[in-house]
């Protein structure tokens, strides 16, 4: 994309935006919240205020859900993403946002094929035998089409909408700028992080509209599934892809969401379930790079029975560390070691010293302990393990964006189980993989290697240790040693005492030059303003200046 979305810049644009800032602002009032926008400084702003009637009664999550929906594509889809993190927001606002879908109107071909054609750089007809101008599938952020090469191979074209990045660029940087006025003048707002959201959903959309990323992505899945021949990755034509266009191979076959997908003749559905299963989990416990969007829409049944898996635009990456606590949170949660689940929880958050780790473990126990002893068909347990994550956010733990985008894939994971099989139990599957990676991860040859890692880390310390122990000492031992104690706010104090002894030495001056030139004036015995002496009329004017500038210094102060 040669105008990708780009790093927000709050107050130039939004200077620039004002007319949307006014929209927006104007919007968010007619639908109940002007009091939110006078608080953060935006009143005048406000045009028309809460009007509808049928409004009135509604609750602050279900006013706030439809202002989105109003608001156009960027707002959907910020309410989409928050739809999924309840480690972000109150329970009430997700189950609302989950209500959001893209409501967008399928673009005319004739609006779309200036855009391809400037992305070849020449006519359509040189690079496709035909192409389909009917879409297969539109979204707020590009079209997909069917198309055939030059060469006869059958592809899939995605294709961004014109314009639709200035869309996304204004609104953000306008988004930014109401979380930043939220940040400083509603308290209330702070622990939710509004800032901190926004930051989130610019990565998310900077990705989202990028199409060579999505092309890599496709790429590293390709080359960690080469020696599965159960899995299909659609084949990405490079020499055809950039920014704004994406050409990847056309998978034969149904997707899950097509009510044919799973009765093909000769399917073996536990086969399939394992080998998605499978799949999931090399990447999230092997590769440490998994699908973040899993859904019924973008999983194939192949003709030949194999899974097939297309839209990449959205990956999580996982690091050993947090591979590990997942590792630790299924087992806790087939175990229901409360304790072991909230430690993770503390482990993965940034340090917070205030964090009272018995309490989040009780918090995650009301919240599972009711779900043990149900028939496993009424039970959920990424949605489980989702929900727990407001627990932590109650605590003040940030977790790792990664973790809840686990978690959401868990979901769509089990809903898939659960399409072939109701009594789908994705905890089980979970647990026997583990322990195939617990044998893969304790192999003789690994276990070898990161041994040998502790041993030269340990090596390269137990050399350095003795010697900066001895000059410790030494230095402790020194009569000149002297301890340095910084306190931060000692420069602020030295300012202010610098500022209120530069005051009153200047007063201390000007009360001197009063009182000589008062007693000038009494010495020489003239009590007409005609005749006060030249000196004395010098010190006057000069106490008079530097009252004056001894005023202004206390002003800047």
């Amino acid at each position: 994309m040669q105008k990708n979305v780009r790093k927000i810049n709050p107050i130039g644009s939004t200077l620039k935006n004002a007319s949307r800032l006014k929209e927006i602002v104007s919007v968010f009032a007619r639908h109940g919240f002007e009091n939110l926008a006078e608080r953060a400084r935006l009143g005048r702003f406000v045009i028309e205020k809460l009007t509808r009637h049928d409004l009135e009664n509604l609750s602050v999550p279900e006013r706030l859900r439809l202002s989105f929906e109003e608001l156009g594509p960027t707002f959907v889809k910020l309410g989409q993403l928050l739809a999924t993190r309840p480690d972000l927001l109150p329970a009430d606002f997700c189950e609302e946002f989950k209500k959001l879908h893209d409501q967008v109107t399928t673009l005319p071909f004739e609006k779309m094929k200036p855009q391809i054609e400037n992305h070849f750089e020449k006519p359509m007809e040189t690079i496709f035998q035909s192409f389909d101008p009917q879409p297969i599938g539109a979204a707020s952020i590009a079209q997909v089409y069917q198309a055939v090469l030059r060469t006869g191979e059958p592809v899939v074209v995605k294709v961004q909408r014109p314009g639709i990045v200035d869309v996304i660029y204004k609104d953000l940087n306008v988004i930014y700028t109401l979380a930043e006025l939220l940040d400083a003048y509603v308290p209330e707002t702070r622990i939710y992080n509004p800032r901190g959201i926004v930051d989130e959903f610019f990565k998310t959309l900077s990705l989202e509209t990028n199409f060579v990323v999505e092309a890599n992505n496709m790429r590293k899945f390709q080359e960690n599934f080469k020696k599965n021949e159960k899995i299909k990755i659609p084949k990405v034509y490079h020499e055809f892809t950039g920014e704004k266009v994406l050409v990847m191979e056309k998978l034969k076959g149904l997707p899950f969401s097509s009510p044919q997908a799973l009765q093909q003749e000769g399917l073996d559905t536990e086969e399939l379930i394992k080998t998605g299963i499978q799949c999931y989990y090399q990447m999230v416990f092997k590769d440490g790079f998994f699908h973040g969007d899993m859904h019924p829409g973008n999983l194939f049944v192949l003709d030949d029975g194999r899974l097939g898996l297309i839209d990449f635009g959205v990956v999580g990456r996982l690091n050993p560390k947090t591979q590990s606590a997942i590792t630790s949170m299924l087992i806790a949660l087939a175990t229901e070691d409360y304790d072991r689940l909230a430690y993770e929880y503390v482990d993965l958050a940034p340090y917070n010293e205030h964090v009272d780790v018995d309490a989040v473990s009780r918090q995650v126990r009301d919240l599972i302990a009711p779900y043990y002893g149900l028939n496993i068909g009424e039970v959920n347990t990424g949605k489980l393990l989702l929900e727990s994550t407001s627990v932590a956010a109650e605590n003040n733990l940030v977790l790792p964006s990664e973790l809840v985008m686990f978690f959401k894939s868990i979901i769509n994971i089990e809903s898939l189980g659960k399409m072939i099989r109701p009594d789908f139990d994705v905890l089980k599957y979970s647990l026997d993989f583990i322990k195939e990676i617990a044998q893969h991860k304790y192999e003789s040859t690994k276990m070898a290697k990161e041994l040998g890692l502790i041993l030269r880390d340990s090596q390269s310390l137990l050399q350095t240790l003795p010697r900066s122990i001895k000059q410790m000492i030494r230095k402790w031992n020194s009569p000149d040693y002297k301890t340095k104690i910084q306190i931060e706010e000692l420069p602020e104090i030295r300012y202010t005492l610098y500022q209120s002894s530069s005051l009153i030495f200047l007063g201390l001056i000007i009360t001197g030059l009063i009182l000589s030139s008062s007693l000038i004036v009494a010495w020489s015995g003239n009590s007409s303003l005609d005749s006060v002496p030249a000196i004395a009329v010098v010190g006057y004017v000069i106490a008079v200046f530097l009252g004056f500038l001894a005023f202004i210094n206390y002003i800047k102060r």
